[in-house]
């Protein structure tokens, strides 16, 4: 058992290695922006056209008839509404803008098309009429990026599963070091005063201090 263990903590620490440096790092760029920020902060603005039948596609009639507004789709009285699709891929494929759609809403004067990733956004705002549209860029620099990733924010699914996998390879890592501790009969007193010490202080640090 106690080999098996052993096993088990070195390789599950392993794995998680990187992991484990990322999120601590981060932890302390997240606590203090201050040491960090370096005012790099990016923006590009930049215009161009959609063509208006994109903006304003004609419904079927017969489709349309009794649905009223529809402000979710975009709908302009009941006959037209925005191919939301292809506006998003045209702002992609000209501006190589990255992150995903966070929101995309229309009434019957504009789009606004919000795109969110790790410290980036971008805002477009869509003349429905003429199609005359206003792309911003931000970018806020890399560690805001790895702020982002560290808090799981507008980083998508496959990066939040990361974050919980990380922190199951931690918790392992973790409770398998205490077991490892406890088999130690010459190390088991002081590693245990520690690991109580170190609770202690933690759970004092937020009682006393945490307004």
């Amino acid at each position: 058992m106690f080999v098996f263990v052993r096993w088990l903590h070195v390789y599950v620490s392993l794995l998680g290695f990187f992991a484990l440096v990322f999120f601590a790092v981060t932890g302390v760029t997240l606590n203090h922006p201050d040491w960090f920020y370096t005012g790099d902060a990016e923006t590009r603005e930049e215009q161009g056209t959609i063509d208006p039948a994109i903006l304003n596609v004609q419904m079927e009639e017969s489709a349309a008839a009794g649905e009223g507004l529809d402000e979710a789709a975009g709908v302009i009285g009941a006959t037209s509404q925005v191919d939301k699709l292809a506006v998003v891929e045209i702002l992609r494929s000209r501006h190589g803008v990255k992150g995903a759609v966070s929101e995309f809403s229309a009434d019957e004067y504009q789009c606004i098309v919000i795109f969110k990733g790790p410290g980036h956004s971008a805002d477009a705002f869509i003349d429905r009429a003429t199609g005359e549209y206003t792309l911003t860029e931000t970018y806020q620099g890399v560690v805001s990026v790895m702020n982002d990733l560290h808090k799981g924010r507008d980083s998508g699914p496959a990066w939040s599963w990361i974050v919980d996998v990380s922190a199951v390879i931690m918790t392992v890592a973790s409770i398998t070091g205490l077991a490892l501790l406890l088999s130690s009969k010459r190390r088991r007193s002081s590693g245990l005063v520690l690991a109580v010490l170190g609770s202690v202080a933690t759970i004092l640090a937020y009682v006393l201090y945490v307004p």
